[in-house]
């Protein structure tokens, strides 16, 4: 953990990503990347995916088909991933004390939301065995939501998630798993508080406001915000 900075301004509300903060679903990409790689004889390993975790969609798949010398078009990678992706989604675990904070933030009546560079289609798949907690959300706002213009890292997912909260951005803390994330909270004018893979070097997350391991680390009061007994 490093030492916290001041809050962009008072906290009053909690903006999630999903994938890897409160999903784990990074294994699942990891594993279907593998098997697309392998078809054309190439290792995917920690070396590319450290470059990719947080980017959209296409952005990820030009970054993979450029970096894995794919003799397919990134588009074309994209469709072969599709159903191999959609197998496995449902399936997907929460992340370690992600529900107990998203509980525990609801009873206390401070707005929440989900801002993810997933597509509502992938979403619907990822939540499978998870809708009951995600419906505390007050707000979902996925990548492909038409008012969104541009994936992270740029702003727009978490800016369209604090509008929809009634929320000044500045006003606003996010929890992201991503550098990319990280770099778009704070694009927003948001607190962001970076929640890295293990394997993830620190060094990746100076732009961060605090630097934790997992969710169970965080000190909500030293934010304002109402603390889990």
């Amino acid at each position: 953990m490093t030492t916290p900075r001041a809050a962009v301004g008072p906290i009053k509300a909690v903006i999630f990503d999903m994938d890897g903060l409160l999903l784990d679903t990074e294994g699942i990409y990891t594993e279907v990347t593998q098997i697309i790689a392998e078809r054309y004889g190439r290792t995917y390993d920690w070396s590319i995916k450290q470059h990719i975790i947080g980017r959209g969609a296409l952005d990820l798949a030009e970054f993979l088909v450029k970096a894995l010398e794919l003799p397919i078009t990134a588009q074309e990678f994209l469709v072969v991933r599709e159903p191999l992706l959609k197998e496995r989604f449902p399936k997907a675990t929460g992340m370690p004390g992600a529900e107990a904070l998203v509980r525990h933030l609801k009873a206390h009546k401070v707005p929440i939301a989900v801002g993810t560079s997933s597509s509502q289609h992938s979403f619907a798949h990822k939540t499978t065995l998870h809708g009951e907690w995600f419906e505390l959300f007050d707000t979902i706002v996925t990548a492909d939501d038409p008012e969104v213009g541009a994936a992270k890292p740029a702003p727009d997912i978490f800016l369209t998630a604090a509008r929809r909260l009634g929320v000044a951005p500045e006003h606003c803390l996010v929890f992201e798993d991503s550098p990319f994330g990280v770099t778009a909270a704070k694009a927003a004018n948001m607190t962001a508080i970076a929640v890295p893979d293990v394997a993830m070097a620190d060094s990746k997350y100076t732009h961060a406001d605090l630097i934790i391991r997992q969710l169970a680390d965080f000190d909500l009061a030293a934010y304002g915000l109402p603390p889990m007994r």
